[in-house]
């Protein structure tokens, strides 16, 4: 996997998350989408993918999310995306209507907004 990118996984209940940050481009796009499904064990129900942190995504990254989206479909395991409304690459997923395909999350599930929290 290129240095561009770099991925962490933790699992919490049923729902395993996967962070990826940094640049996904020809690359690295298909080594890093590979290292995602790897890193889901078949036991997961749910694929949180969170986005939050990366910077850069490529026509090879759209395409290999919607393989990952393809393989977890057929292993029976959801997959949603985490990608913040101000993120460089939220308008990437709304180009390509990959928003359409897989649901996308402001924030990661579980975690409390800003505005829950009341005034300061």
């Amino acid at each position: 996997m290129s240095e561009l990118a770099r991925l962490e996984s933790r699992r919490v209940g049923e729902t395993q998350h996967v962070s990826v940050s940094g640049e996904v481009d020809l690359s690295n796009a298909r080594a890093l989408f590979d290292a995602v499904a790897a890193a889901v064990p078949d036991d997961a129900a749910r694929v949180v993918l969170d986005l939050t942190s990366t910077t850069y995504l490529d026509s090879a990254g759209i395409a290999a999310v919607f393989r990952l989206a393809e393989r977890l479909r057929i292993r029976r395991q959801d997959l949603r995306l985490v990608v913040p409304p101000g993120s460089p690459i939220r308008p990437v997923l709304r180009l390509t209507n990959l928003d359409h395909v897989i649901p996308v999350d402001d924030t990661p599930p579980g975690a409390v907004s800003p505005d829950a929290l009341g005034p300061a």
